[in-house]
């Protein structure tokens, strides 16, 4: 016998999470909707494996009259008009900040690596409003597994204005901001100290003159002969993995000793730099490749280069066990969502949904299964519910 749902006054902080998001419609006689239920049933429509708006609409009529002992729905279920356009008014600056107060008690002892990468919604374009696929940037804490946060950015671009702003809105105390290289700018660096945190920022072209500088730097350092008197400390750290058929050597190295290059004064923070050497082998061909880094992190020990070589590692999950994750298992490249601010509230949801199906620990299949489990079974679909 499934059990009972939660009664209306009680039900868990994921349905909660949105409360205090103001309702973007006049009050008006044909207002029929409550608009804590529109929401409500859509996080866990989308629990359920929901994916657009019409299967949203699906989903809640057929799991009415057990959606009506939890929820007001004092008309029944809304149409997936209704709750598309209210979606599309709905304040996504105000939507953000109630997920983000929600992530941070969730997120609130855990220490790490922050990885912040952008993605953008491909299928999200309106041509009728004169705008492209919206660009997000995702805040995600790989340690836990759980999206803390996102930004909607114009293009990629502007992701060098967003990622401070993004910054500011966490707790970086005890954590590392990971950046790739777009990035790696003095304004993200200072954000990150401004938080209490650290940074690890990767160093591309896009900053020649200190990509050419750090590259000259550990050239000159790990030159196989260098007289005594020139020679400077540096450590390393070194991690082998095998799978798919490929052997791969990440040899990580870094140096405190910066005083040589001028243009670093200017960095807030900046301690370390650091060079990350990946051998890959598959079959018979070996390649060899060099990234280069800027951190705030110390370079003295072993094991600093331990903990800097795994924060670069770990920058990477952010693709895997996001981006990756909302495209193939919930299909949001494919989502058509696309009038006002629709395509980036139900981002939102999603990454609600993926932190749920993180917490949840028991089920052993993947995101879209254990989405398919809740769409199914009400049992479960509760348990998972009540772990944000």
């Amino acid at each position: 016998m499934p059990t009972a749902p939660t009664p209306r006054s009680q039900l868990p902080k994921s349905l909660e999470v949105f409360s205090s998001v103001d309702d973007p419609r006049r009050e008006h006689p044909t207002t029929l909707h409550k608009l804590t239920d529109i929401i409500a049933l859509t996080i866990m429509a989308t629990l359920g494996g929901a994916e657009n708006w019409v299967e949203i609409e699906f989903w809640a009529k057929s799991q009415r009259q057990w959606l009506e002992t939890m929820l007001e729905l004092p008309h029944g279920v809304p149409s997936h008009d209704t709750i598309s356009r209210v979606f599309a008014l709905l304040d996504p600056g105000q939507m953000v900040q109630a997920f983000t107060e929600w992530t941070s008690e969730l997120a609130a002892h855990v220490e790490g690596v922050i990885a912040l990468a952008g993605k953008t919604v491909r299928r999200s374009m309106s041509a009728s409003e004169g705008r492209g696929p919206i660009h997000v940037v995702n805040a995600f804490a790989a340690g836990s597994h759980l999206v803390l946060t996102q930004l909607k950015v114009d293009d990629k671009s502007n992701e060098i204005i967003a990622l401070p702003r993004i910054i500011g809105m966490l707790d970086l105390k005890d954590r590392v901001a990971t950046v790739d290289a777009m990035g790696c700018q003095v304004e993200v660096a200072k954000a990150v100290m401004d938080q209490h945190g650290d940074y690890m920022l990767q160093i591309k072209d896009n900053q020649p003159t200190l990509h050419d500088d750090v590259k000259g730097l550990f050239d000159w350092a790990l030159a196989p002969v260098l007289p005594q008197d020139q020679r400077i400390s540096w450590v390393e750290s070194e991690s082998r993995d095998r799978g798919h058929g490929r052997l791969e050597r990440r040899q990580c190295t870094g140096i405190e000793a910066l005083e040589g290059i001028d243009i670093l004064k200017r960095w807030p923070g900046a301690r370390s730099v650091w060079r990350v050497e990946s051998e890959r082998t598959v079959g018979k061909k070996t390649t060899i490749k060099h990234r280069y880094y800027l951190s705030s992190l110390p370079a003295a020990t072993a094991d600093h280069a331990a903990d800097a070589n795994h924060a670069i590692r770990r920058h990477w999950s952010v693709e895997n066990e996001v981006h990756w994750v909302l495209d193939v298992a919930m299909d949001e490249d494919l989502n058509r969502s696309r009038v006002g601010n629709s395509a980036q509230n139900l981002a939102l949801v999603r990454k609600l949904v993926l932190n749920l199906l993180r917490l949840e620990k028991s089920s052993k299949g993947g995101v879209k299964a254990r989405q398919k489990r809740a769409g199914w079974d009400r049992d479960y679909l509760l348990k998972v519910l009540v772990l944000g």
